[in-house]
């Protein structure tokens, strides 16, 4: 009892929230923590300040709550919220997104697979065609089914035994790098060395531009991506051999990946909690736009005179991206990276351009200018990705994104590779596979809206996740046994079953590879969004870059492959209730904000208190030993000689805290 009266006069001394405390929307329990909720700012908490720069309440003394570190509750409510400058500048972060799909898919035609035909055998003088996938090697492979060759006599030539051939695209162009270099047969790894030149640059692409936005900004890397992007690109439509073609894809990809992934940040940034899904989600309907275009863009390009139409293609691939070069002028600085990285001039300048835009009230402003004022003098302070190590939950939760990510996009090839007739020629069905694909993205945007909007992050992500590796465990598992027992079965039943498995695994997979990247966005700091970013979206070129690498391998330890990723979602689901749910949650902007987002009890605070109370046991029945009682007498009497020396002011002071740690000896 005695314990309890000095809690509560401790309480009731100087531990009571200050009377103006209700004007802020923060908790007395959170004034500390940068994770609190946002103050609602109106103009009235600049009077809890005893002057410009003093930051004291004038009824405690206590330190007033920092309004800057609240961009979501605070600095941007009071600047016009979701306005129509940001409206503005969002737009024209979509623009780009449409372009980025031409690029991202351009070697589907680019690189695409023609029908071959031998004109002139090599050491036969007879007169004999055939049709021979052009990736295949000397010994027939390429994971198409080997071709017949028949001649005016009885004997048969290998495959590859010709000196011309005949090249046919079915892709709407008239050529393209494989026909132009002739790069089948002996040359095929080639067209495997370029489909691998746009994915490894676009892996190191977001890698380092990821701690290039960080260090030195989004806008820098925006623009720096802008101008590379137009010099690379277009230097690709000239190139003299398939060597200096795939070197200079690699840079393209380079650029194209720190494009994207500033877009990708600044969009995010710009917008209020319950905007940034919506707003992210048009950007990847446009850029599934793109993809539907592609083939009749190339189709457009098919008849231009005195030049290759893969030239032209890529050239009108690159030029709309000059559209971009005014934003150097128009498209500013993320205010949300100015302040997390303690840029304040520009700070400064930045707040007034936006509320002038979305014509404010400059009193509106004024509840944060003095605090601003008093930071000027601070130096900005910049974080790279490496300091995640430093971290205890945030690095886990990135690391897990990465994994789901990776094994998002590395299953997808999977479930599209079982989806193709093994039987029909690779370029038979170019178009319906191409579709197929595309209409399944579509497919994935559409039902991710409703599902993250009813789920939330975490719970859609999860739920998209148990859908894939149901399918892939189902696929590998079901159709083996229905083979295996019923033979009448096994024709019928198992191609329709495999194409069933194959675009439900592949439009699950999609939007487990959408949701993590938006999901990595959301629960990152500022400081170190770009890296963190930057690594789940490497992440994801690494599970695209399984593709090429079972082509080029023609598909051997294909079923080990599909296996390893199948065990990989098993381990994802796991690892996936761990994740915080950021739906509605301002986004981290320092490295404690990050650590403070974690996973939420299952109970709720105050069930969570009472559960701990009835733990405390009676233990007032208990009879002690004679040698238990000589043993603990003495600690008894030290422990109560201590009690009575703690000063009545001192527990006063602290809110009676400084006892909050009871021995409990003998009953006492």
């Amino acid at each position: 009892r005695a314990l309890q009266s000095h809690r509560a006069a401790g309480r009731a001394g100087l531990g009571h929230p200050p009377p103006n405390l209700h004007r802020l929307s923060i908790p007395p329990n959170q004034m500390s923590t940068n994770r609190a909720a946002a103050p609602d700012c109106g103009g009235e908490a600049c009077a809890l300040a005893g002057g410009p720069g003093s930051g004291r309440c004038e009824t405690c003394g206590r330190p007033v709550p920092r309004l800057l570190p609240h961009i979501d509750g605070c600095v941007l409510p009071s600047l016009g919220g979701f306005g129509r400058h940001q409206k503005h500048l969002v737009i024209l972060t979509w623009i780009p997104a449409l372009f980025i799909g031409f690029s991202q898919f351009s070697d589907h035609f680019l690189l695409a697979q023609p029908n071959s035909t031998c004109l002139q055998p090599r050491g036969n003088a007879s007169n004999w065609t055939g049709v021979l996938p052009p990736l295949a090697s000397a010994s027939g492979g390429g994971g198409a089914p080997a071709s017949q060759f028949k001649g005016n006599d009885s004997g048969e030539e290998p495959p590859c035994s010709c000196k011309e051939w005949k090249l046919e695209l079915q892709t709407g162009l008239r050529q393209n790098v494989v026909t132009k270099w002739n790069l089948v047969c002996d040359s095929a790894w080639k067209v495997h060395i370029a489909k691998f030149s746009l994915l490894v640059g676009s892996i190191f692409g977001y890698l380092v531009m990821g701690v290039m936005a960080d260090w030195f900004g989004r806008h820098p890397v925006l623009i720096l991506s802008v101008l590379f992007m137009l010099v690379f690109g277009l230097t690709v439509a000239f190139s003299v051999n398939v060597t200096m073609f795939s070197t200079l894809r690699f840079f393209e990809g380079f650029c194209l990946a720190g494009l994207a992934l500033s877009l990708y940040v600044l969009r995010i940034e710009l917008c209020l909690p319950a905007w940034r899904f919506s707003m992210t989600m048009v950007a990847s309907f446009l850029k599934v736009g793109g993809q539907l275009l592609m083939p009749g863009v190339a189709a457009l390009c098919h008849h231009w005179p005195n030049r290759d139409d893969w030239q032209v293609l890529q050239i009108v691939i690159i030029s709309p991206f000059v559209l971009m070069l005014p934003y150097v002028w128009i498209f500013p600085e993320s205010l949300r990276w100015l302040l997390a990285t303690q840029h304040y001039k520009r700070s400064k300048e930045m707040m007034l351009r936006i509320a002038r835009k979305n014509r404010v009230d400059i009193c509106h402003v004024s509840c944060f200018l003095p605090e601003l004022e008093q930071e000027l003098h601070k130096k900005p302070q910049r974080s790279c990705i490496v300091r995640m190590m430093s971290t205890r939950n945030l690095w886990k939760n990135i690391v897990v994104l990465c994994v789901n990510s990776l094994t998002g996009y590395g299953i997808h090839h999977c479930f599209a590779r079982s989806m193709m007739d093994p039987e029909a020629q690779p370029t038979a069905l170019c178009h319906a596979d191409y579709y197929t694909m595309a209409g399944i993205a579509v497919a994935t945007c559409l039902a991710l809206c409703p599902a993250v909007g009813l789920m939330g992050r975490r719970g859609g992500l999860l739920t998209f996740m148990i859908i894939t590796a149901l399918a892939s465990l189902l696929q590998l598992g079901l159709l083996n046994l229905i083979g295996k027992y019923s033979l009448l079965l096994r024709d019928t039943l198992n191609r329709k079953f495999s194409v069933a498995f194959s675009i439900i695994g592949m439009f699950s997979s999609h939007a487990v590879s959408t949701l993590s990247i938006f999901f990595c966005a959301e629960i990152t700091p500022t400081v170190i969004r770009g890296g963190g970013l930057g690594l789940v979206l490497a992440s994801a070129g690494f599970g695209m870059l399984t593709a090429p690498i079972m082509e080029l391998h023609n598909q051997k330890g294909y079923f080990l492959h599909h296996v390893i990723f199948a065990c990989c979602t098993l381990l994802c689901i796991i690892c996936l209730l761990l994740l915080p749910e950021p739906r509605g949650q301002p986004l981290p902007e320092s490295l404690a904000d990050g650590e403070t987002f974690t996973r939420q009890t299952l109970l709720q605070h105050g069930e969570q208190h009472l559960l701990l109370a009835k733990c405390d046991k009676d233990y007032s029945r208990v009879h002690d030993t004679p040698l238990h009682l000589t043993a603990t007498g003495s600690a008894t009497v030290a422990a109560a000689t201590a009690l009575a020396a703690v000063p009545a002011s001192y527990a006063l002071a602290t809110g009676g805290e400084v006892i909050g740690n009871c021995a409990i000896a003998n009953g006492v």
